[in-house]
């Protein structure tokens, strides 16, 4: 059952606790393994960010749902580059030099830029992610070669243990030192926190939170 009035008053909550207007973050609302039936429900119920975690799982549930702005939030494959270039308005999961031609040339036939985010694996856990936080402007200044990429901000998924508000913080602190590098960019945002740790994220300034079990309840499969 969708818990969506509770979800956005604790996110509002917690923007005006950190000095920001309520509404000030995006929901990314998190449907992976849930069907096309509860995007659907979510969506009608205001939540019309939707992420999902694989290319061909949120290809069957577009065709589905309608008024939603798709984000890819999970770890991208060569192979799958080319058709998430075509499908996603959103990338948060940029973390190789590699991707960057692939989807650069698949975008070309887009009528808007594909949004992007770089990941950055903070804490260098090697099962997950990201790339290292020197590598992160390395990306950034190839997606300039294609003009249907628009690099937004940075993107950060901290140990499932312990406190993950050191690892906001060095993403703002990164994001701050990427603007710097890139002054004509606008990079503003700051995706981090999920459901067990979005009001921390807020806290240190996350401008997109990704919220999956608060919102859904349990994944239904996989």
């Amino acid at each position: 059952m969708l818990q969506a009035e509770e979800v956005r008053a604790r996110v509002d909550a917690a923007c005006r606790a950190s000095g920001r207007p309520a509404g000030a973050v995006r929901i990314v609302a998190v449907a992976k393994f849930h069907p096309a039936e509860a995007v659907a429900d979510a969506v009608a119920a205001g939540f019309r960010d939707i992420g999902e975690n694989r290319v061909q799982e949120a290809r069957a549930k577009m065709q589905a749902v309608e008024g939603a702005t798709w984000h890819l939030i999970g770890r991208l494959q060569s192979n799958k580059a080319a058709l998430a270039a075509k499908l996603f308005d959103w990338l948060h999961s940029l973390d190789r030099p590699e991707l960057v031609p692939l989807l650069g040339r698949a975008a070309e036939g887009r009528e808007e830029p594909l949004q992007v985010l770089v990941e950055v694996n903070l804490a260098g856990e090697c099962q997950k992610g990201g790339c290292e936080p020197e590598a992160a402007a390395g990306i950034i200044a190839a997606c300039r070669d294609y003009p249907m990429l628009k690099v937004r901000g940075l993107m950060t998924v901290p140990p499932a243990t312990g406190d993950p508000r050191p690892y906001f913080r060095d993403l703002r602190t990164l994001l701050a030192q990427t603007c710097e590098k890139f002054p004509d960019l606008s990079l503003d945002q700051l995706s981090m926190g999920m459901s067990g740790d979005f009001e921390a994220a807020i806290a240190e300034g996350a401008t997109m939170v990704r919220i999956g079990t608060a919102i859904f309840g349990p994944r239904q499969g996989g």
